[in-house]
């Protein structure tokens, strides 16, 4: 049974050791090897058959987009890894949600078999067509993007919930799970409706970016406020920060990433804070209000000025 869903799995069966699929790809073994580990793939002895007809079309593939100068020598690491970082993510919660499915339906080997065979190329189809939206969705970010946009000026936000450790002690396995999936889903939605993508989810917190410091506020804002309508939900603390950022390959960095997650942990329970580029950005906004707070000293920032924000039509908040 293994190996027949193992084949199903991978699309084909084992046929090439390390050095064979190398050779039939057309490149060095040290740069296969380089690319698997990259992908994320432990090292695989050298007499052992663990290659399909797939390994060797996706190490040409790689290898084409350097060869033919779309992706530079030095990226190219990078890329795999990367690759090999969001799916392997979304290979783990597919696995055990068909894992659950199994358990809960009771099929028999054959039957289990025959349904991965139906549900890989529908799961396959579904990835690329969400891949498609993002890609046109981002490349037209990109050509109708500001100044501001072209040369990385964002909107950094960190959503972190308050207690998390202490939570993660009192809840079973199951419990912890589920709050996480419902923070996770609720931030993605919240993110998504105004304007922002999520960056990364890291359990008990969320990066994500917006275009505007506006929309950067009221992203923030309304992720409050969904926290606490759902009155089950723990409290959230959240910091925002407004200006240059480095954007490489899905993820962010540079100071306005670290001021951010400064800005968060010195947060109350419940609330928004800012730092001094956000709030000068939203000065005379009509939709918000904002307070200066007085100064923190944390790491890296010994003279932190933050901002309290508020909807302008919400009650002061000492």
């Amino acid at each position: 049974m293994q190996r027949e869903f193992e084949r199903a799995l991978l699309g084909g069966e084992r046929k090439f050791t390390r050095l064979e699929v190398s050779q039939r790809a057309g490149i060095s073994s040290e740069r296969a090897e380089r690319m698997w580990h990259a992908l994320g793939f432990a090292t695989v002895p050298d007499d052992e058959v663990a290659f399909t007809d797939d390994d060797v079309e996706a190490l040409r593939l790689v290898a084409a987009l350097e060869d033919d100068n779309f992706v530079a020598e030095e990226m190219e690491s990078s890329l795999a890894r990367k690759l090999g970082q969001t799916q392997s993510r979304l290979a783990s919660w597919q696995s055990a949600m068909f894992l659950d499915f199994l358990a809960g339906s009771k099929l028999s080997a054959d039957e289990a078999i025959e349904v991965a065979g139906q549900l890989l190329p529908a799961m396959e189809r579904l990835q690329t067509y969400v891949w498609r939206r993002h890609l046109a969705a981002a490349a037209g970010r990109a050509v109708a993007g500001s100044d501001e946009l072209a040369r990385g000026i964002r909107a950094v936000g960190f959503a972190d919930i308050v207690s998390y450790t202490r939570l993660a002690r009192r809840m079973t396995e199951t419990e912890l799970g589920q709050l996480i999936e419902r923070f996770e889903g609720m931030a993605a939605d919240v993110v998504a409706l105004n304007g922002g993508r999520v960056i990364k989810s890291m359990g008990d917190e969320v990066l994500f970016v917006t275009d505007t410091a506006a929309q950067g506020a009221t992203v923030a804002l309304a992720l409050q406020e969904a926290v606490t309508a759902a009155e089950d939900m723990p409290e959230l603390r959240i910091g925002l920060s407004y200006g240059s950022i480095l954007i490489r390959l899905g993820d962010v960095y540079g100071e306005v990433v670290n001021l951010a997650a400064r800005l968060t942990a010195e947060c109350k329970p419940g609330r928004v804070l800012a730092d001094r580029e956000l709030a000068a950005a939203l000065d005379g906004h009509p939709a918000f209000r904002l307070r200066r707070l007085r100064r923190v000293s944390v790491r890296g920032y010994h003279h932190l000025v933050p901002y309290a924000v508020q909807r302008a039509d919400a009650r002061s908040v000492p």
